[in-house]
C-alpha cells in the first residue's frame, strides 16, 4: 500500500490552484515519460512540458505541491524528476 501521510489533505483550500494550472487542458503525456523512454526523445518531450510550466500563473504551487509530496514521476512545477530528486536529497525542499 502507498503512504500517503505526506500528501496533503484533501482540501479545496489546498488544491484550488490546480483550476488555474496551464496544464489542465493539455494531454498528460506531455508530462509524464511513457514505458521505457529515453536519451532525446525524453529530454523533448521534458522541455515541451516545461516550456509549459514557464508560462503557469500557479508554477509555484505546483512545484512546492510535488516537493511535499515528492511526486516521483512526470513534471511538475517547471521541474523535472531528477531536478527534485536533487533538491529533496539536498534539502532545499521550501
Amino acid at each position: 500500500m502507498a503512504a500517503t501521510a505526506r500528501l496533503p489533505k484533501p482540501v479545496s483550500e489546498a488544491w484550488h490552484w490546480q483550476l488555474q494550472a496551464a496544464c489542465r487542458d493539455v494531454n498528460v503525456g506531455r508530462f509524464f515519460h511513457p514505458e521505457n523512454e529515453r536519451g532525446s526523445a525524453r529530454d523533448n518531450r521534458e522541455r515541451r512540458a516545461k516550456s509549459i510550466c514557464r508560462k503557469c500563473p500557479v508554477m509555484r504551487q505546483c512545484r512546492a505541491h510535488a516537493l511535499k509530496a515528492r511526486e516521483p514521476y512526470g513534471v511538475w512545477g517547471g521541474l523535472g524528476e531528477r531536478e527534485r530528486r536533487d533538491l529533496i536529497a539536498s534539502g532545499r525542499t521550501s
